[in-house]
């Protein structure tokens, strides 16, 4: 099966970005995403086919002229429609997880972008650990340490005990 994709938006650039922003750009995301570095094959394979697709002046300007006869295709086949019909889906938008009942802010940036704090302390509970700390999540502290609060147990620390070098 023919996936349909868009190398500019795999790759994180504008399809009108210089030659070495977009090979700036793979070298970064293949870091990123290379599976000896904790990505996936498929992402890697992705990020691959988008790099060959735009890599020299050639390709890049084949795909750039298959894309605007598609476009013109697809207006003049919408021409006829109703406004009100949308054209089918394709596997160009990027893949987001199912929603659930969104619990608190929904993060803009980051890996989690989408998601919201609720999702994460299901998910990802060291993750907001950690964003807590940093800079960026301190706005967002307050939400954070009652999620957090919700999610651990409850149990009582068992007393340690005296130590040597205790001040009791």
């Amino acid at each position: 099966m023919l996936l349909v994709f868009d190398p500019y938006h795999v790759l994180q650039v504008t399809p009108d970005a210089e030659p070495e922003v977009i090979q700036a750009a793979y070298r970064a995301l293949a870091r990123k995403y290379h599976p000896d570095m904790g990505g996936s094959d498929l992402q890697m394979a992705k990020l691959n086919a988008a790099w060959e697709t735009v890599r020299d002046r050639g390709g890049r300007a084949r795909y750039d002229r298959e894309q605007r006869a598609a476009k013109a295709e697809q207006t003049a086949q919408t021409e006829g429609h109703a406004v009100h019909e949308r054209p089918p889906a394709t596997s160009a938008s990027p893949l987001r997880r199912s929603p659930r009942a969104r619990a608190g802010t929904v993060l803009d940036f980051g890996r989690y972008a989408g998601l919201s704090l609720g999702d994460l302390a299901i998910d990802d509970p060291d993750y907001l650990e950690w964003l807590e700390r940093t800079p960026i999540g301190h706005r967002l502290r307050p939400e954070i340490e009652a999620l957090l609060a919700r999610s651990r147990p409850t149990t009582s620390r068992p007393e340690h005990p005296r130590s040597r070098f205790s001040r009791r």
